[in-house]
């Protein structure tokens, strides 16, 4: 039984439920409702109920009587459910683009703060400790950066080395 929260996908026992499945160790899965088989939204619960189906595995909603694979309407539950996460889909975008886009009129700038990142001293430091031959992880650790901005940094042409 699973106890954790249903937003996260990677929880141990729902993991497990999976590794069982695709061993064909039960027929059907029953759960309450779908949203305690998963609240990661529509998208991620419809591609758990298709890693299911194909495992050739039913499943079965105790609450919800449409949600039932082993019925002859599983493949417009499926149809419905793959529209409906579609829609979020495309939704999630709308509002990011839309986010983005109120974000820019009031002025903000996105992406990486790069000309906050080669102050001069800081890429001599760099530069300095790679090339005494220190890794990447030990000069982030140095400088108080990230590995990903110190390797950005030494491949543009701030650093020389």
């Amino acid at each position: 039984m699973d106890r954790a929260s249903g937003k996260r996908g990677d929880r141990e026992q729902f993991q497990k439920m999976f590794a069982a499945a695709s061993r064909r160790e039960f027929d059907c899965l029953l759960f309450w409702s779908l949203d305690r088989l998963s609240r990661e939204g529509t998208v991620k619960t419809l591609n758990h109920l298709e890693r299911l189906n194909g495992y050739g595995m039913n499943y079965r909603s105790f609450t919800e009587q449409y949600l039932d694979s082993t019925r002859m309407f599983k493949g417009a539950v499926i149809g419905i459910l793959a529209a409906v996460a579609k829609q979020e889909r495309v939704r999630l975008s709308e509002r990011t683009i839309a986010g983005l886009e109120r974000a820019k009129a009031q002025g903000h700038v996105g992406g990486r703060p790069e000309a906050e990142d080669a102050d001069p001293k800081l890429v001599a430091k760099i530069g300095r400790l790679r090339s005494e031959g220190q890794s990447i992880r030990a000069i982030a650790a140095a400088v108080g950066k990230s590995a990903n901005t110190v390797l950005r940094l030494l491949k543009s042409d701030h650093v020389v080395a």
